[in-house]
């Protein structure tokens, strides 16, 4: 059996690459990394460590391409794939669409796309892209042959250098929930993916709990003067508002799905452990970066604020607060965050939020948080 994976990072070979092969699949790694392809094809191993424990193992059965020099290669292993992945982050998507779209071109056997990304719709956005370079015979043809099934992935893995430059370092817990309603052929027997009719109430309580939670401890963290996501964690006064800012979100979730306050609750626990591993913490920077996207209107912020406030016809607390703290992050090498403080100088504020989070002149969100100032 034969994946090819778009991404060869961190994320991509301390998660998804190393459940492909531990079920067994020869794993092809694309990347614009020339370095990072090198390595891979000289190593053709590499070694996982589990955060917080002794454990390790190898991840074998590997090689790579560079999606620079060799797209004829690319194009080729798309053809005769027997699975495509991608962790390269949202914004990469349209950029690995037309290598995915040439060789979908010559494929005559059904095959499934799924992009393993920190978003809603990751796999409908890059099938949106992917579309794009065929045209209308071609199209009629990978739409029939091709699946491309939403997933929730859920693993954190932090900034990290080794003196083996393929060795990753991850927790281990994670979570890969894939959409099985949109798979075409057979399903993929790979230990450690969840399928599920429904991905909706995954994802987001994904995003409504583990993004925000992260983007609380990272964002209340850095206002309060700490460099990590542990330090923050270990302030009991942030501690108790990224909990507060959870059991908001929360409230959406049990309301939305039925999720039950008990079961909601082990979950929350569970997460909030996971951010105080000291074996995983990162800098506050480097989980808050990208403000403006963190602060989308389908975003693990504005949107669980702007529900809460739907169900409940109140104001949320905590989240109104992690948001406030958004609009005074300042991070000179982040250009998300020095737009949003440029926005911030010229409009103001309340005006900066309510254009980022597509919000309405009159929305209670925006009064809210000026008044968290």
């Amino acid at each position: 059996m034969l994946a090819v994976h778009f991404g060869a990072g961190n994320i991509g070979r301390g998660f998804i690459g190393a459940l492909l092969s531990k079920a067994g699949y020869e794993t092809v790694f694309v990347d614009v990394n020339g370095e990072l392809i090198d390595q891979i094809n000289e190593r053709r191993k590499y070694t996982i460590e589990l955060a917080g424990s002794k454990e390790s193992f190898e991840v074998t059965n590997i090689a790579g391409i560079n999606s620079v020099t060799n797209q004829e290669d690319v194009v080729a292993m798309v053809a005769k794939a027997d699975l495509i992945t991608t962790a390269v982050g949202p914004h990469i998507l349209p950029k690995v669409a037309p290598l995915i779209a040439e060789g979908l071109k010559e494929r005559t056997e059904t095959v499934n796309v799924i992009a393993c990304e920190n978003m809603i719709g990751g796999s409908d956005l890059l099938k949106e892209h992917v579309l794009k370079h065929l045209d209308e015979e071609f199209e009629s043809r990978v739409v029939k042959l091709t699946g491309f099934p939403n997933a929730a992935v859920d693993r954190i893995v932090p900034d990290q250098t080794h003196e083996n430059p393929l060795k990753v370092t991850v927790e281990p817990y994670f979570e890969w929930v894939v959409d099985s309603s949109n798979l075409k052929g057979e399903k993929p027997g790979i230990g450690g993916m969840t399928l599920v009719d429904d991905l909706t109430p995954y994802i987001e309580r994904k995003l409504f709990t583990v993004n925000t939670g992260h983007a609380a401890a990272a964002y209340l963290g850095n206002y309060y003067g700490h460099q990590t996501i542990h330090q923050a964690m270990s302030d009991s006064g942030i501690l108790s508002k990224i909990k507060g800012a959870l059991h908001e979100s929360g409230d959406v979730l049990i309301k939305k799905y039925g999720f039950t306050k008990e079961t909601h609750g082990k979950y929350i626990e569970t997460i909030l452990s996971r951010f105080a591993n000291p074996d995983l913490s990162d800098e506050v920077t480097r989980v808050g970066r990208a403000p403006i996207r963190k602060l989308g209107p389908k975003d693990r912020l504005v949107r669980p604020a702007v529900e809460y406030i739907e169900w409940n016809k109140e104001i949320p607390i905590h989240l109104v607060e992690v948001i406030a703290a958004v609009l005074v992050y300042e991070q000179d090498q982040d250009p998300e965050a020095v737009e949003l403080q440029s926005l911030i100088k010229e409009q103001g504020y309340k005006e900066a939020l309510q254009e980022v989070a597509q919000l309405s002149e009159d929305h209670p969100l925006l009064e809210a948080v000026e008044k968290q100032f």
